[in-house]
């Protein structure tokens, strides 16, 4: 059985207008609550979202099998994520990036929040996810490269959680205080939680390319990982603790700023 495009082709508007509902939904709960940082939690279930519409829109020519693992992989992987964002934003207001942001657009910061943070947060959702949608219309079964996917999937998720995990036992710990991070996983990357999302997704990429036409999806993975090595991850963040830590500096000249290795000595 060949991949039915006309079937796929047609849930691509129907997940994108799930992606643009959502924002649209956030951005009213953003305002109620009086925060933009709310957008950090929804980020994760957004691909939850997109992945059970896409499924749920999925013709009967699809692998079911192939269909469940992906909706299952990416269901962990969102909900952990959004969780964990919940939990860490508890009882703190606004994001420091979104109040620089929204402090630089003078009177119109409605119109701003929706273009610079809504928007673009929603357009790269679809985009990225699209590996996903793929492997929902896909009629083969799952072969050995699909598992070599779930097997990089699952090495994202243990660096992405542990990572996370660390910092927050880190960041609670009063002596931590003015100090850096650099045991566990933070002592071969300065952001094992960032390495552990790229991975995810290039491991969810894997699952889908195992077959066609997924592995046309590629620069979804490649976006994605641009983004947390070059574009809004690692550098706004480093920018941002290097400019309050005096010892990060000499943290990041001997350790590894996103894949793992030992340390310089």
């Amino acid at each position: 059985m060949s991949f039915d495009w006309s079937a796929f082709l047609w849930s691509l508007p129907v997940t994108l207008a799930a992606t643009a509902l959502l924002m649209g939904l956030t951005f009213g709960w953003a305002r109620a609550a009086g925060r933009h940082s709310v957008v950090d939690t929804v980020w994760g279930l957004g691909f939850v979202l997109v992945a059970a519409v896409a499924y749920a829109v999925s013709g009967a020519g699809a692998d079911r099998a192939r269909a469940t693992v992906v909706v299952l992989l990416t269901a962990l992987w969102g909900v952990r994520l959004a969780t964990h964002v919940a939990l860490r934003a508890r009882g703190h207001g606004e994001d420091r990036r979104y109040a620089e942001l929204l402090d630089q657009a003078g009177g119109d910061r409605t119109g701003t929040a929706l273009r610079r943070i809504y928007l673009p947060q929603g357009a790269v959702m679809w985009f990225v996810s699209l590996p996903v949608q793929v492997a929902m219309f896909q009629p083969d079964g799952l072969s050995w490269l699909a598992f070599v996917g779930v097997a990089v999937w699952a090495v994202g998720v243990f660096f992405e959680a542990v990572g996370d995990w660390q910092l927050g036992r880190f960041t609670a710990d009063p002596a931590s205080q003015g100090t850096v991070l650099d045991t566990g996983l933070w002592r071969y990357t300065r952001h094992p939680n960032y390495f552990g999302d790229a991975c995810v997704w290039w491991g969810l990429w894997i699952v889908a390319g195992s077959a066609w036409p997924g592995v046309l999806t590629v620069l979804s993975p490649v976006l994605m990982t641009w983004l947390l090595a070059k574009g809004t991850g690692k550098p706004l963040l480093e920018k941002d603790i290097g400019s309050r830590r005096p010892g990060y500096q000499d943290y990041v000249e001997r350790t590894s700023g996103f894949l793992p290795r030992p340390p310089k000595r």
